[in-house]
């Protein structure tokens, strides 16, 4: 009998809870980087500063995140989490909307929203194997990100038209209350997963989590690939991309339909994971990352904007490819007893030059020009994935080794 839905009660609320806050999450994600830059006064620095305190949070505290998520329950630090974003954007909506922006501030407020993030995530990956089966894990996980990627388009889609006709302000309110009604409906579900319980202190969690996460040499390979991907389009996406839009491309709303472009790639990219079953899912992995580079060239050439559209929608729809097959693997081989916590060393690993890549944006770009800066970001990037094709593991291992490893 074909999977649906309805034969997951759980699953529907979490995925409507996932859409609902990562709408918000799209708003906000134009509004605050055009927010600070309207500001008297700001530089690329001081945006750098702001945006790369939520990333350094998020790498700060993602390790103590996985250990919470595997002694506590998962679905309630979910919904923690939830409101501790409600907060952290509640509280720049209204410093916006009363006319009294801080930096200091913004960046405080956005280590807060990092924090949440830090805590979220590995406990996140770890819920959706509590609630399907093994064998229904990677089309749960790209029903997941198919909603999620729905409500970052429609939530990019209205933030440029939010922030030019109502303000940052009343932007960063519609991401606060997103975040209170996912709150609300994780908390309504209860307790979601099953118990995992230790007496073991934290720093043996912390020590046996990174045994299980670097006995796979192909594990930590494309972690640290990644993790060099994610610094060179973080620095793209959150600084140099909107600095040139503002001088080349016509401002917020032109950026926010670049990145909705990508948004609208991730559903494509979502839909394919739902069908393809490859047999090397680490090698297709890896060389569905290399798109990611071509965005940040084009943006460094000023490529005509259709073409930088282009790019970004092909670059959503590989990277979703993927996360999904990736996410699925780790599911699936994984002691679900240690599952955040591998998972927490995976963002860890992943997110560990976010924050470097965010800092250095803003000085790169006052030293040497934004387009520099991006044509350097694409070439460090296809650099990442092309020395982790060196990996043996990385181009042969297969779903049957896979599961030879882990099982």
């Amino acid at each position: 009998m074909a999977w649906t839905l309805t034969q997951e009660r759980r699953l529907p609320v979490i995925i409507t809870a996932r859409t609902i806050s990562v709408f918000g999450s799209g708003v906000a994600r134009v509004a605050l980087s055009f927010g600070i830059l309207a500001l008297p006064g700001v530089t690329p620095v001081q945006l750098s500063i702001v945006l790369a305190s939520q990333v350094a949070a998020q790498v700060t505290f993602v390790l103590i995140g996985g250990v919470i998520a595997d002694r506590r329950s998962r679905g309630a630090l979910l919904a923690v989490t939830d409101l501790l974003n409600f907060a952290a954007y509640a509280t720049m909506a209204a410093m916006f909307l009363a006319g009294h922006v801080s930096i200091p501030a913004l960046a405080i407020l956005a280590g807060l929203s990092g924090l949440a993030t830090a805590l979220f995530s590995p406990a996140m990956t770890a819920v959706v194997p509590d609630l399907v089966e093994a064998e229904r894990l990677q089309r749960a996980n790209a029903l997941l990100r198919i909603g999620a990627n729905g409500a970052m388009v429609a939530g990019l889609a209205c933030s440029g038209m939010m922030v030019a006709r109502l303000g940052t302000g009343w932007a960063l309110a519609v991401n606060a209350a997103s975040f209170l009604v996912s709150a609300a409906l994780t908390l309504s579900l209860g307790s979601i997963e099953k118990a995992h319980t230790r007496d073991a202190p934290g720093w043996r969690d912390l020590r046996d989590g990174w045994r299980e996460f670097s006995s796979r040499q192909w594990l930590w390979i494309i972690v640290l690939q990644y993790s060099l991907v994610v610094a060179a389009s973080n620095a793209t996406i959150v600084v140099l991309g909107p600095l040139t839009a503002q001088r080349d491309l016509g401002g917020a709303t032109t950026w926010s339909m670049i990145v909705g472009a990508q948004a609208v790639g991730t559903i494509a990219g979502a839909g394919i994971a739902t069908r393809i079953r490859p047999a090397r899912p680490v090698l297709i992995g890896a060389l569905a990352t290399l798109p990611i580079a071509f965005p940040m060239l084009l943006l460094g050439i000023r490529a005509p904007l259709w073409t930088i559209a282009g790019a970004m929608f092909v670059s959503g729809a590989s990277s979703d490819v993927f996360l999904a097959l990736w996410t699925t693997t780790l599911q699936r081989r994984v002691p679900p007893a240690a599952l955040s916590r591998v998972s927490s060393y995976d963002w860890f690993g992943s997110l560990a030059l976010a924050s470097c890549g965010v800092f250095a944006a803003g000085p790169l770009a006052s030293a040497f020009g934004s387009n520099i800066a991006l044509i350097g970001c694409g070439a460090f990037s296809v650099l990442a994935t092309s020395g982790a094709m060196l990996s043996p593991q990385v181009r042969t291992l297969g779903s049957e080794s896979l599961k030879e490893d882990f099982l």
